[in-house]
């Protein structure tokens, strides 16, 4: 019973280090975001979305949109939903005409990949402000 309580507890441990290998090395994620949006604390603008996983580090991804000149590193926390998704989509959290990137689903994968939180979402939260979610569908190559 107690080695089994040190695997159990072992298994919990890894498991979010295994989900997270779901974003593998050279794979991007790209789409086409119709509306600007904050991801962390800077502002991206609309157009074409590229994420892909950062070098070396499975909880770090990468955010470009090469028309408006905007790259950043994010770091992302997987969790499991209910249900798998059927599309790789980008999740958004609208706040009237704002809107943040939330999270990533990937087709397949009951893993939601959650950003953190920035300061002006947090803001807006605290205003009681109602969010709604919005997802984009995306395309995995």
């Amino acid at each position: 019973m107690k080695y089994a309580a040190r695997f159990f507890a072992m298994v919990l441990m890894m498991a979010p280090l295994l989900a997270s290998a779901q974003l593998t090395r050279g794979h991007t994620l790209s789409a086409n975001v119709p509306f600007q949006f904050r991801a962390g604390e800077k502002v991206v603008p609309a157009g074409k979305c590229v994420v892909q996983r950062a070098a070396g580090d499975i909880r770090t991804l990468s955010i470009s949109n090469w028309t408006g000149k905007v790259s950043l590193f994010t770091t992302v926390s997987p969790h499991e939903s209910k249900e798998s998704s059927m599309k790789n989509a980008l999740v958004f959290r609208r706040y009237g005409d704002h809107y943040f990137l939330a999270g990533i689903k990937l087709a397949g994968s009951k893993i939601l990949y959650q950003l953190p939180e920035s300061k002006a979402e947090a803001e807006m939260r605290a205003q009681n402000l109602p969010a709604t979610e919005q997802n984009v569908l995306a395309l995995l190559q």
